[in-house]
This record gives structure tokens, sequence and C-alpha cells, in this order.
């Protein structure tokens, strides 16, 4: 009587791979805005007036709220309906990018931002939980990898349809661009996409969403805000302290109700804080890194955002071919997770060497370090993800789905703070000016041997930035790998 349920479940659903590809679009909206308003800089100056203030919280609005939301929205996904939450989710981005396409202001595009990282938060964290829900544990690994693999496709391509937008139209065209995909994808959520929730119906947790939330923002803004700033600076310690508060008192909180948000117990598990640890070091190295080279390839190499778009990619294709071919998946399976991951930091890692170390002999050096980058990350980050969702019991998939995105969040936030600090400080040390930044630093230039002098000045200082890149990566690699691989020794006992 009782044979047939476990041969469903292993089935996944029977429309599964379909659905993949819906909750994929989904999640392509929210990431190609990640990088897509970084090239409408100077038509944003330009048309709508905005100062340098004005450009950063068009970008840190979006930012801050959807991180800060991260395990608030996985939370209410697990207890009010991961479908739910999904069609929410599309519908506050898409009214968020109708609103910001329109904006004739500064501040209604910043707060059209604000809108756009809600929904941003709702479906970063259910895209990853539908999937662990409509996948058999056998297949979940490659599902996962075709969801990174999109993640990888958005950052790469964001640039490249931005510059391809703003060449034919004006610069709100790259929010209602927007518009069509997300409605296309709440058709086929509402059609297709299971629900999904905690049966338990525990509790809303308000204060702890209210904690992390503030916390988590509180953090965030300290960090983006550090290197410009100044990391003694009032403008830094003052949110910082904010967060290293309001987090104590989260985990405080937390282990104190009976239905908590977040279980602190899940760090007592070595896979669960094998692969946390991971995962911040490799978006901290990766993150970083790849910031840093694309400033690198337009102010010292002289290239448009869109060539350098185009030059950056080959390290998105390596991911999306391995993932979408499985090949990343499979070698994950015959490898094991703590060698998947090891192995794939590892590859990761020599990559950021070889960008530190051979870009100023030509594209041919970095072209290398980006496809062993791409390579690596194909294997690992997927298998980082999983190992996260699968130490978490699948009632609780949205907030293991939050963990993951907050952790990505602030290892690239670390990672872009403390390797552009490295630069910054390389930088400084063998250029003898007053200026701030390289172009500052260029413009004061003299001569044509003073802007050598500095653009050699600046590769020096990108060198030592990625080194710092490669042993951080490397270092995740290995701890994860250790922790990952004890977890499993423990395991059957």
């Amino acid at each position: 009587m009782t044979a047939p349920a476990p041969a469903a479940v292993s089935q996944g659903h029977p429309q599964r791979w379909l659905i993949l590809g819906v909750i994929c679009l989904a999640q392509l909206t929210v990431l190609l805005d990640n990088t897509i308003l970084n090239v409408a800089i100077p038509s944003l100056t330009r048309e709508l007036g905005a100062a340098t203030s004005d450009i950063q919280w068009m970008i840190n609005a979006y930012s801050l709220v959807q991180s800060g939301l991260l395990l608030t929205a996985g939370s209410a996904a697990d207890r009010y309906g991961r479908k739910k939450m999904l069609v929410a989710g599309l519908v506050l981005f898409g009214v968020g990018s109708l609103v910001a396409g329109l904006a004739g202001s500064t501040a209604q595009l910043i707060a059209a931002r604000a809108g756009m990282g809600v929904g941003g938060a709702l479906l970063m964290t259910t895209t990853l939980a539908v999937a662990m829900q409509i996948f058999a544990p056998e297949e979940q690994p490659k599902a996962i990898g075709i969801w990174a693999a999109v993640n990888s496709l958005g950052f790469a391509t964001g640039p490249l349809l931005g510059g391809f937008m703003l060449n034919h139209f004006w610069w709100g065209a790259i929010f209602l661009i927007n518009l069509p995909v997300a409605a296309l994808a709440l058709v086929a959520v509402v059609i297709l996409v299971p629900e999904s929730k905690n049966p338990r119906g525990d509790r809303p947790d308000l204060l702890g969403a209210l904690l992390s939330t503030i916390g988590m923002t509180s953090l965030v803004f300290a960090i983006i805000s550090g290197p410009e700033h100044g990391w003694t600076s009032g403008r830094v310690l003052t949110p910082a302290a904010v967060a290293a508060g309001v987090l104590a008192g989260f985990a405080y909180w937390e282990s104190r109700i009976p239905h908590p948000m977040l279980d602190l117990h899940f760090f007592r598990d070595r896979r669960f804080t094998g692969a946390v640890a991971g995962a911040v070091l490799i978006t901290f190295g990766m993150g970083g890194s790849l910031f840093l080279l694309t400033q690198h390839m337009q102010f010292v190499l002289g290239y448009g955002p869109l060539e350098a778009g185009l030059r950056t990619a080959p390290l998105a294709l390596m991911i999306v071919a391995l993932n979408f071919t499985g090949l990343a998946a499979t070698w994950s399976t015959r490898l094991g997770t703590p060698l998947a991951i090891g192995l794939g930091m590892a590859v990761m890692a020599a990559g950021l060497l070889s960008v530190a170390t051979l870009t100023g002999h030509g594209y041919p050096g970095t072209l290398l370090g980006l496809v062993l980058i791409g390579a690596g990350a194909a294997v690992a980050s997927p298998a980082m993800a999983h190992a996260i969702m699968s130490a978490i019991p699948p009632e609780k998939a949205g907030v293991g789905a939050g963990i993951n995105g907050t952790v990505a969040e602030f290892g690239q936030g670390l990672g872009v703070a403390v390797l552009g600090a490295v630069l910054n400080a390389r930088f400084a040390t063998l250029v003898s000016v007053a200026a701030a930044s390289l172009p500052a630093a260029l413009a004061e230039a003299g001569s044509v041997s003073e802007r050598t002098r500095i653009t050699d000045a600046f590769a020096s200082g990108l060198e030592s930035s990625q080194l710092v890149g490669a042993a951080a990566v490397l270092l995740g690699g290995v701890v994860a790998a250790v922790l990952l691989r004890r977890a499993e020794r423990v395991q059957p006992a």
C-alpha cells in the first residue's frame, strides 16, 4: 500500500523542467537589474541632473532593500506559500520597473528602485525554494546548477543589454524592458508552478523579521560606505555598531522563541557551516575581483562599457555551458561535494592568479583567468548552494534560500569593499597625488609619461587585490571541503 509513494517522490513534479524554466525567467529579471543600471549612469547624470550622491542611492537603494529583506522574504514564503510570494515578487518588481522607467526626478527613481528591491528579495528566495520542492534529491544538483547558470547569465548580459538599449532608446527603456518579461513569467507562474509551504504553519516571527532586516541593511550599508568615506568615519562606524547590536539581539531572540525564523541550530551542522563559509569567500573573491577588473578594462585599457562587458562574458559563458549541459553536476556527483567544492575553488583561485599576473601582458592572460574562474565556479557554486539547502529541512526551504542569498550579497559587498581598499592603498602608495581615484589622477596628469605611471600604479594595485582575492577563494575551498568532509564522516553515525 505504501510502495508507490517513494516512487512518486523520487520522480519529482511531472512538469519540473518546464517550471524550472519559468522560475529562471523570473529570476533573470532581478539579475539583469543588478548590473544594467551601471551603464546608464552618464545618461542619468545628464538627463535627470543626478548628482554623485543621487547615483549612489539609485544603485544602493535596490541592493540595500533586497539584501536586508532576504531572510524575511524566505520566511514569509515558507509560511504563506512560495507561489504566492513568487507572484507578489513579480508584481512588485513589475510595478517598480514601470515607475522607474517613467520617473521624472531622482527622488522618484530612488523610491522605485527601493520598491524593486522588495520584489527582488521575494523572487531571489522563492525561485530556489520552489526548485528544491519540485525536484527529487538526485536531480537537485543539476537543477541548482541551471539556476546558478542563469544567475551568471544575468550578471554578464546586464551591461550588454543596457548598452544596446541606450544606443537605441532613452534611459527609461532599461527598466521598461522588465515589464514584458515579468508579465510573461507571472502568467506562467500562475498556470504552472504548484503551491508549497511549511505544513506546520509556525507563528510569524515579526520581531525577528524586523531585527534581521534592520541588522542586515545596516551591515551592508556600512560595507558599501567604507571605500568612499573611510572605515573609521562616522558614516561607517555608526551603521556597523547598529548592525552588531541589532544582529546580536536577533540571535538572542531567535534562540529563545519556540518558532524562530532562523533556527540557530543549523549552524551546529558542519555541512551547513562549511558551505556558508565557502560561499562567503567565493563571492568575496569573485565579486570583488571582477568589479575591479571591469574598472581596469575601462580606465586603463580604454574599453567602453559594452566592449568591457563582452570581454568578461567568457566567465559567464563557461558557467552556463558546464551547467546547462549537466557536466558540472556530473563532476560534482562523481567527486563528492567536499572534493568538488575544494577543487572548484582551487581552479577559481588559479584563474584569479592568472588575472593578477598576466593582465599586463594583454587580453589572452585575462581570458585564461576568466575561463578558469568560470569553470571553477560552475562546479563549486551549485555544490555549495545544494549543501546549504540540503542541510535545512524541506519545510524551511525559503529560509534556506534567504540564507544563501544573504551570504552571496554579504560576500560580494565585502569583496568589493576590502579588495577595493587593497587596490586604493597600493595605488596611493605608488602615486604621489592628492586625487582619490584613477579618473581624478589621470585628469591631473600633465604628460603622457605621468599618465603611464598612474595607470601602471593602478595595474599594480589591481594585481595586489587579485592576489588577496585568490588567497581568500583558496582558503574558502579548504575550509568548506574540510568541514563538509568531517560532516560526511559523522553523518552515518
